[in-house]
Formats: structure tokens, sequence, C-alpha cells
């Protein structure tokens, strides 16, 4: 059962409608997750900037997808691993890419050494060590490309926290977090 409640389109306020309106037209739905966000227009119209300017990034929305689902793994976010593994699907990623990224894996070495650096921003909390950052530019990244990754990896923690505080009903085909290996 959701903490948050989600909106109704038809009965948001008139900061929220016209955000909620502009993603049914480009989704041709509306997920649970921005209809939650509506409670603050403010968090959903931050949302969708910035997700919307990374939408001009250097890395493909193919490589943000994965490391969607690598960040949503590290956070146990079930929402986001629901969501960007059908919105992976859109992309043609097949579900075995889409599973490995999950564990920052890719048969792509320099997609493999991004979702590996997105773990790490994750795990350490953008405290990276020079070798991880040496690591990501020998696999072919360029400042650009690493700037975006964090910012990926950023806009993916908050859409995961603000999910699992919202307990948002998923609208997806359900995918939940592994477990995390005992220590």
């Amino acid at each position: 059962m959701p903490r948050l409640n989600p909106i109704d389109p038809m009965h948001a306020d008139s900061r929220a409608k016209p955000l909620l309106d502009t993603v049914q037209k480009k989704l041709g739905l509306t997920p649970n997750m921005m209809k939650t966000m509506a409670t603050s227009p403010a968090v959903l119209k931050g949302y969708l900037d910035f997700a919307g300017a990374l939408g001009g990034a250097a890395i493909s929305g193919r490589t943000q997808e994965l490391i969607a689902l690598t960040v949503a793994q590290a956070n146990g976010c079930d929402y986001c691993l629901s969501a960007h593994t059908a919105i992976g699907g859109l992309f043609k990623i097949p579900a075995v890419e889409l599973d490995a990224a999950r564990d920052y894996r890719s048969g792509d070495p320099k997609t493999a050494a991004i979702l590996r650096f997105a773990r790490t921003v994750v795990d350490t909390r953008g405290k990276v060590a020079d070798g991880d950052v040496a690591a990501l530019r020998d696999a072919g990244a360029s400042d650009a490309e690493i700037a975006e990754v964090v910012a990926v990896a950023a806009l993916n923690m908050f859409t995961n926290l603000f999910n699992n505080v919202a307990a948002t009903d998923i609208d997806f085909p359900r995918v939940a977090a592994r477990l995390a290996a005992a220590a």
C-alpha cells in the first residue's frame, strides 16, 4: 500500500495538471511514480526537467537505462527495476543484458566500465578513487560521459529513494531486487 497518495491527473491542481498532461502525451500513459511525485508539483517538475536535460547527453538512452538498472538494484528499488526493465525492452535491449546490468555487467567493455563506475558512485556516495575514474577513461569515456554517468546515477538515486519512501504501486511487470549476498 502506498505511503504517499498518487494524484489523479483529472483532479490535479493547476501546477501539477499540465505536467501530468505532458507526461501522458509523451508516454501515452502516466506512471504511478509521476502521479505520486505530483503531490508536490515542484518535485515532479524537478524530476522532469532533470530527466529531460539528460535526453541530450552524450551517453545513449540505452546506456542510461542500463545505469538505471544498476542503480535500482544497488538501492533495492523494485519500482525502478520494474520500470527500467520494461523501458529497456522498448530499447530492444535483450533480457539477458537487462539482467546483467543489475550486477553492473555488460558484454561491451565500455558499457561494463560505465556500469561498474555507476555502482561505485552509489556505493561510495561519490567518493570514488582516482583509479575508478582512470579505469573509466581507459575504457574510452570522455569527461562529459563521466559527468553524465554521475548525473544519471544521481537522477536514479532520487527516483529510487522517492519510490522506496513512497512505496509507489508498481504499474509495470514486476521485477524484484535480488537480495545482497551475505558477507
